[in-house]
């Protein structure tokens, strides 16, 4: 073999350092604009999320004349109920209940207070009410 097929290759020291600087700009440029989302994301979230809630509800009333019973809750949108209101068309309308983007449950309430029933994620704060990042996200707000 001749020396120059020895030889060996790979980056200097010196190419690693470049290219670590160039990644770090490009961090301190991109990640404030991402971070600054998250929770606009997790709102976005949880409106979907409510909203899919609301149309698989829609279709159980279809199937079955009424909404579940808040005693029923959105499970019986996972597995039939057996209690009394009788789901005698039940078909199965979603694999498994979603949790809000911050790891909590979504409440329903039927007959709501707002509407034939109420679903809501109690936000970032996990807690009824609040403000800002901790605001309630509701079935309600959505149809307005």
């Amino acid at each position: 073999m001749n020396k120059e097929m020895k030889r060996e290759t790979g980056f200097t020291l010196l190419e690693v350092m470049v290219v670590i600087i160039i990644i770090g700009l490009l961090a301190t440029m991109v990640l404030p604009k991402v971070i600054g989302r998250t929770e606009e994301a997790y709102v976005a979230k949880a409106k979907s999320d409510i909203s899919a809630l609301s149309s698989q509800l829609k279709m159980y009333k279809l199937d079955n004349y009424t909404y579940p019973s808040t005693d029923q809750g959105l499970q019986a949108l996972v597995s039939k109920p057996d209690t009394e209101p009788e789901a005698r068309n039940w078909k199965g309308y979603i694999e498994r209940l979603p949790k809000d983007p911050w790891g909590n449950d979504y409440h329903y309430l039927q007959p709501g207070e707002h509407g034939d029933f109420d679903i809501w994620s109690v936000g970032a704060d996990g807690k009824d009410g609040g403000e800002g990042n901790g605001k309630d996200i509701t079935s309600w707000e959505l149809d307005q």
